[in-house]
């Protein structure tokens, strides 16, 4: 289908995204490793579980496809486009460093409550009460540019957005029952994914 043609990329650009993929995934396993295992009490949603499935899909959908690498490795479009990798890769690993240490504990893959969850609003979540969605995005980004399948973004993004959406609300969910006022409190102060917008 013309609609999704694959638009020319670089060697920078793809390289830029294989590395900054890499190192992502590489911390997310020690995150998870780290996390440990689940402990008696804790809440965890299933329909958290839904919202990570769709995510997924709107990254494969972004990333299915062939490359056409058509631009010169030294040619100013060949490093733009890798220098926007780089930042987007950047931008997403720094988010979720930046959440997952804040977190401690409490981080988990799918939404959770501990018997002992605490409510975090330090750090990045002085800025942002989902960082690592917003760290996520910036990925989806940094896969559209380094692979040129911005086109994909028609599919993947409403994926994406389904997902987290649905992450978020369960994730509020938890939180708003766990911590009543405390929480009301700290979502009227602090917006979800860029600070004071939105």
């Amino acid at each position: 289908m013309r609609l999704f043609e694959v638009q020319p990329a670089g060697l920078p650009g793809v390289a830029a995204f294989v590395v900054g993929g890499l190192l992502f995934f590489a911390i997310l396993v020690r995150t998870l490793v780290m996390a440990g295992r689940a402990e008696a009490g804790e809440k965890r949603s299933g329909a958290s579980r839904l919202g990570i499935g769709l995510q997924m899909a709107g990254f494969a959908a972004v990333g299915f496809g062939g490359l056409r690498i058509a631009l010169l490795p030294a040619s100013p479009p060949a490093l733009a486009q890798a220098a926007a990798v780089a930042a987007l890769m950047g931008g997403a690993i720094l988010l979720f460093l930046a959440a997952s240490r804040a977190m401690g504990a409490n981080w988990s893959l799918a939404a959770r409550m501990r018997a002992d969850h605490q409510l975090v609003t330090g750090g990045v979540f002085a800025r942002l009460r989902h960082p690592i969605y917003a760290g996520m995005a910036l990925f989806l980004a940094a896969e559209a540019v380094g692979l040129g399948h911005y086109r994909h973004l028609l599919v993947g993004v409403p994926l994406f957005v389904a997902g987290t959406g649905l992450r978020v609300r369960e994730e509020e969910r938890l939180l708003r029952a766990q911590f009543g006022a405390a929480y009301e409190d700290y979502a009227r102060r602090v917006k979800r994914f860029l600070p004071g917008i939105a």
